[in-house]
């Protein structure tokens, strides 16, 4: 196990991940331009946080399995977790977290996570793994929570950066609710014209925009005419977009799963999005990160 950060590279990204929470922490071009939050402490010194066992909170900082409360923090205790780097080469490494008695004492699963970065031309790929090496169902969620620039660093302000969809996004949204970081039974009007939102920073006044009925797996940030991200996640079916308003980042988070509805107080497994994981099996989640010149 390492704690020194590690660093992929080809000739047109290069990327460096913190083996604590297999956190993303940097992506830059080929000029060394920082394509991720900075991190400035004013607002959130997060970078990339990994949401598992659970995505979002809940309620309470208390879940329920089979009858009996197991506290868990917002969004899970991988990011809180060190992570052993078990492969690396200059443009890959994979780090891997697995069950030990500090994590079965709140979650009685013997889970496997492996985290895989690589870098290939001018795309990321990331790819997160989840093992049920246990002899019982194991209900899980996961997420990404990455923190883009924006500005992005190659001309116009913020208010000239577009997320693009892949495809119309009508449908409501999801908002945060009354009780602290729980999610709004109610919905809420889509911001997106056709395919397209103009985000501003008091869109996020009141937390992040929750896609919980999404068509799209594949969006683009950033200023149209210059190179933007293209960003691909096949894998996960919802998408929240967050920031500290007035930050300089626009966190696009891929989701499989979310936070508990207000007033929920059933089981984990009548929880949003749960994943029932057999015995013996793992499920992947993949999201790309593209430098694209559109």
């Amino acid at each position: 196990m390492t704690d020194a950060p590690v660093s992929i590279a080809s000739d047109q990204l290069s990327a460096t991940i913190n083996p604590h929470g297999a956190e993303l922490w940097a992506l830059r071009d080929a000029q060394g331009r920082d394509l991720m939050t900075d991190a400035d402490p004013r607002w959130w010194t997060g970078h990339a946080p990994l949401l598992f066992p659970f995505v979002g909170r809940s309620r309470g900082d208390v879940y329920r399995l089979d009858g009996r409360d197991y506290p868990m923090p917002q969004h899970g205790f991988a990011r809180h977790s060190a992570f052993a780097a078990v492969e690396r080469s200059g443009s890959a490494a994979t780090f891997r977290l697995e069950a030990d008695a500090a994590s079965l004492a709140v979650y009685p699963f013997a889970f496997r996570l492996d985290m895989g970065f690589a870098i290939e031309g001018a795309s990321l790929r990331m790819t997160a793994t989840v093992s049920n090496r246990g002899d019982a169902v194991m209900p899980f969620s996961f997420g990404y929570h990455p923190a883009f620039a924006w500005p992005l660093p190659y001309g116009g302000g913020h208010e000239d950066h577009r997320i693009i969809f892949e495809k119309a996004e009508p449908a409501p949204i999801r908002r945060a609710g009354e009780e602290p970081g729980l999610i709004a039974r109610e919905t809420a009007a889509s911001p997106v014209d056709g395919d397209t939102i103009v985000p501003r920073h008091a869109m996020f006044a009141g937390d992040a925009l929750i896609w919980d009925d999404l068509n799209s797996r594949s969006l683009l940030w950033g200023v149209p005419g210059q190179p933007r991200l293209e960003i691909d996640f096949p894998d996960t079916p919802w998408l929240g977009l967050w920031q500290k308003p007035g930050a300089h980042y626009l966190c696009v988070e891929p989701w499989a799963g979310m936070a508990d509805l207000v007033g929920f107080d059933g089981d984990v497994w009548e929880k949003q999005g749960i994943i029932a994981l057999p015995p013996g099996e793992s499920r992947a989640f993949r999201m790309d990160v593209s430098l694209v010149d559109v």
